[in-house]
């Protein structure tokens, strides 16, 4: 019979999980992988083994984030009203933080800017910023937005979800602000509104 695998998967997720939470919780500095080793109750070995070293732990714990955060994304199927479409990938976006907030103060918090992720591993996380441009693009093909830029259009809706997300995720959002999904829900409404191609007045001007 074949020897069981001892550096499986499972030992390799929980490792990347609690790296993780170390990272968004005390910084670069505290992780060490001895101490990892002992968090996760294997040895010093088995990180080496599945990783190579902290580099690739790193690397990983990189494309962990960012596989997690697309695979969310993707769960949004295109329609045919790219407006919903929108809506639905910034609640994905909110779910996916305060779900797995540690995972997103790595890919979006102070930690992530420390960082030095592999070139196939940017181009990954890059990615998942076309499920957004993509939506973007066909609702100004639609007609529905004004016929400008779809990255700046994009990255300005990505802006006001990531700040509003940020702020919920510390506890900021001002008292009085009623339920938080209404809040989003207006903002992505508000967002709407603003890109949204101008009706001309049929009467002309007074």
């Amino acid at each position: 019979m074949p020897r069981p695998k001892v550096h499986d998967d499972a030992l390799r997720v929980r490792l990347l999980e609690q790296a993780v939470r170390t990272l968004s919780e005390d910084g670069p500095e505290a992780l060490s992988l001895r101490k990892l080793a002992a968090q996760v109750g294997t040895s010093t070995t088995a990180v080496y083994s599945l990783f190579g070293g902290k580099p690739g732990l790193l690397n990983a714990v990189f494309d962990e984030a960012f596989g997690r955060f697309g695979e969310r994304l993707a769960q949004v199927r295109p329609s045919a009203d790219p407006l919903a479409d929108l809506a639905a990938l910034g609640e994905a976006y909110r779910a996916s933080a305060l779900e797995e907030p540690h995972f997103y103060q790595v890919m979006f918090g102070p930690v992530g800017g420390t960082m030095s992720p592999e070139p196939e591993s940017k181009a990954r996380a890059e990615a998942t910023f076309r499920p957004l441009l993509d939506a973007v693009s066909r609702a100004i093909k639609a007609g529905l937005l004004r016929d400008e830029d779809p990255i700046q259009v994009a990255t300005s809706m990505w802006a006001t979800v990531h700040g509003l997300v940020s702020l919920e995720l510390r506890a900021l959002l001002p008292d009085g602000t009623g339920e938080t999904g209404e809040l989003y829900r207006q903002a992505f409404r508000a967002l709407g509104y603003g890109w949204g191609r101008p009706v001309r007045a049929q009467n002309g001007p007074n």
